[in-house]
């Protein structure tokens, strides 16, 4: 399945290690199936969900770390499963660690399970977000270390669960590194640094945007069916991306959250809807765009009296800004941009790096030193936050931040099977929808 390869990722943790693990490269050497902290053992590594963001994926864990091979690919899809792959074959600087045999290309809506039990022992989890908390319990359980990609869930139980299973990963010794690759771009690292460390003073209110234009959309054929349609068009149902705000923009709501600490909101409001998707061609709600927005403004507010200002949007022909700008009681800033503006001016103009790369040598270097990183407390928060958004928007209504954790709503069907399946309904804000087990 896929996931967009939109921004750059995630954290500037002491163990980050930017540093690659090793050089040299493995060949045909034979992998061993336990592997403990420190040397260069070789690691097996199980991609689950083989769209364009796993691919990716699988790709930097590959540069990531000299001493992974790839044994196990899986997606609801064979043709999708196969095609990822032998994308990944044709990059010669890693196809001599594709190792992946006939019968280790596994689809199906458990082809997560077979991957997992498949001998592996690091997992990249790369599905749409909604089977997000289910597969990583699994593989938690089994004792793999995930990379894992964001957002989390689509859901407040979604949500929890997966809580759950990091504190239990934690216990277990075992990596979640996650996909807000922003939090490994050094440049950005270094801004909010500066920002936190006082260079522009308090931080009084943050505007924040993720206005962008469209995205791909697989079509339909009549001998899908609608578990199938939606899946291989799964950005556009919200039970199985969140809405574009949860799955797209998280990043930039996860980005104002470090900058405040990765403190929780108190409240928020908001609102949104759709004004191009399915407007200009007539189509019906679900015809083909589903029942996500294609705009969200969001205000939340933090106990310290800070308020974030937010706006995402997915349209085509306007004008797009992707960017935080930081208002502090000495100055502002501007996050991507990387500069700031006060009594001592600041750009930076340091060396640049890949951002996917550097949270994959991250997550090995960790494991080989004996200490895995555990991103499940920011990757948690910053998904609930965004989800807190979507709540407020197809609502309508003013919610704190104990109603939206606390919520029981579970997107999506009980169950899982080839056939019919709900799209879900187009949220009215002021009307109450149903949007939990269908």
């Amino acid at each position: 399945m896929q996931n967009d390869r939109e921004s750059d990722r995630r954290q500037f943790l002491r163990q980050s290690g930017i540093a690659a693990v090793g050089t040299g490269i493995l060949g045909g050497v034979a992998v061993p199936r336990a592997v403990h902290a420190g040397g260069n053992e070789s690691l097996r590594v199980g991609l689950v969900g083989c769209g364009g963001r796993g691919i990716g994926a699988a790709a930097d864990t590959l540069y990531g770390d000299p001493h992974v091979v790839l044994t196990a690919v899986g997606d609801a899809f064979d043709d999708q499963a196969k095609r990822g792959l032998k994308e990944l074959q044709a990059d010669e600087e890693i196809s001599g660690r594709i190792q992946v045999a006939e019968d280790y290309i596994f689809s199906g809506l458990n082809a997560y399970k077979q991957v997992i039990d498949s001998g592996v022992d690091v997992v990249l989890l790369a599905t749409p977000p909604h089977f997000r908390p289910e597969h990583l319990k699994y593989a938690v359980d089994a004792g793999k270390h995930c990379f894992v990609e964001k957002p989390i869930a689509v859901d407040a139980p979604g949500v929890r669960a997966v809580a759950e299973t990091c504190e239990t990963a934690q216990k277990k010794g075992l990596a979640v590194v996650s996909g807000l690759c922003w939090r490994y771009h050094p440049a950005v690292r270094e801004t909010i640094e500066r920002i936190q460390a006082g260079s522009i003073g308090e931080i009084i209110a943050i505007e924040s945007q993720y206005n962008s234009g469209t995205l791909w959309h697989r079509g339909d054929k009549p001998e899908w069916s609608r578990m199938e349609h939606q899946l291989r068009n799964w950005l556009y149902y919200t039970w199985l991306s969140g809405d574009h705000i949860v799955e797209q923009a998280i990043h930039s709501l996860d980005k104002t959250s470090w900058l405040l600490g990765d403190a929780t909101p108190i409240r928020a409001v908001g609102m949104g809807g759709r004004q191009q998707r399915g407007v200009e061609s007539g189509d019906k709600t679900h015809d083909k765009w589903g029942n996500i927005y294609d705009h969200h403004c969001v205000f939340y507010e933090y106990a310290n009296g800070v308020k974030v200002f937010f706006t995402c949007r997915q349209q085509a022909d306007c004008s797009n800004s992707v960017d935080e700008h930081v208002l502090g009681s000495k100055g502002s800033a501007r996050v991507l941009d990387h500069s700031i503006s006060s009594a001592q001016p600041w750009k930076y103009d340091g060396p640049s790096h890949n951002m996917y790369r550097l949270e994959h040598e991250a997550m090995y270097r960790s494991i080989r030193e004996g200490s895995p990183l555990n991103n499940g407390k920011y990757m948690v928060n910053s998904t609930m936050i965004a989800i807190m958004g979507r709540m407020c928007t197809y609502s309508g209504k003013d919610l704190t931040w104990q109603e939206c954790w606390d919520s029981q709503e579970r997107l999506g069907p009980l169950e899982y099977a080839w056939g019919d399946v709900s799209p879900g309904v187009l949220a009215i804000p002021g009307r109450k929808v149903e949007l939990a087990s269908r």
